[in-house]
């Protein structure tokens, strides 16, 4: 495919607007459902779409090697877990920040793992990342919990993910993936709630509960919501795949932080979710190594 450097960044611009707004909607539908009733049900609604967009033949869904896809998608959907479990707790910014380690993870999985050569540049860059981490998530932000470090596993988890599509799915269909990650989400959802059926833990009222609620009735601006994510995420998914399609990686990546402008920006506009001057700082330091980590392994 020839390589469109303004249609590149233009679809990545779209996809993470598209996202930065879905993604602080979950905030709201925590208050009502859990995660993993949030997860079945969108997997619910997005799965029988993407059968229509293979029957009309813009894609198969079925996969070369199925155990990759499972693998593959299995890592992400653990990863996008830990990331939306997340923002149900912190601003939108810090469970982005948390998430937009992956590249510093897929570094490091690369050179650990594989034994890939890197130089100095990259390696002072993983460091500028961990340090904007520790910052994101330092002393000023209040008391360290487990939660403070969801996006980052998320981060991980989604790194291993990113590895795998590189090494293990080449040549796999779009709608393919897609329909493996929501199909694990949906089954890790479906699991999930019945565990929570069997053992009927007293979950706390309103978001606190994200993550202990069972099977409840969602309200109707709860479907609404359900629907609009569900549909939203495969707009700028697409769109997404679309860009890294047609333009070098290097360069498209560096479009992606665009995401730390328009997530907190909807967060603001929204619910008057404002970040603090050690999370921008924190957050710039994440988004320039990420930035860096792309356009020195093109390189």
């Amino acid at each position: 495919m020839t390589h469109n450097p303004r249609q590149a960044a233009t679809f990545m611009v779209l996809a993470m607007l598209i996202i930065g707004l879905i993604d602080n909607y979950i905030a709201v539908i925590a208050r009502d459902i859990s995660l993993w009733q949030f997860q079945f049900v969108r997997a619910c609604v997005g799965l029988p779409m993407l059968i229509a967009v293979a029957w009309l033949g813009f894609g198969s869904l079925r996969p070369i090697r199925l155990w990759a896809v499972l693998l593959r998608n299995g890592l992400v959907a653990i990863g996008m877990l830990f990331y939306f479990g997340s923002l149900a707790f912190m601003p939108i910014a810090q469970a982005l920040a948390g998430l937009f380690t992956a590249p510093i993870f897929v570094l490091l999985i690369s050179v650990f793992a594989f034994g890939e050569k890197v130089g100095t540049l990259r390696v002072l860059a993983v460091l500028l990342g961990f340090a904007g981490i520790v910052v994101v998530l330092g002393p000023g932000n209040g008391t360290l919990t487990y939660v403070n470090f969801l996006p980052v596993f998320g981060g991980l988890f989604y790194a291993m993910g990113s590895v795998a599509t590189q090494r293990i799915c080449a040549g796999e269909s779009t709608i393919a993936m897609l329909a493996g990650l929501f199909s694990l989400q949906g089954l890790f959802g479906l699991l999930a709630l019945g565990v929570l059926a069997l053992w009927a833990p007293l979950a706390p009222v309103g978001a606190e509960g994200f993550l202990l609620r069972g099977f409840v009735w969602p309200t109707g601006l709860t479907w609404v919501l359900i629907f609009v994510q569900a549909i939203g995420s495969l707009i700028g998914v697409g769109f997404l795949i679309r860009a890294y399609q047609s333009g070098e990686p290097s360069f498209v990546a560096v479009f992606e932080y665009s995401v730390f402008i328009f997530g907190p920006l909807f967060a603001y506009l929204l619910f008057g979710q404002g970040v603090s001057a050690q999370q921008m700082i924190g957050i710039a330091m994440i988004a320039g190594a990420g930035s860096l980590i792309a356009l020195r392994s093109d390189r």
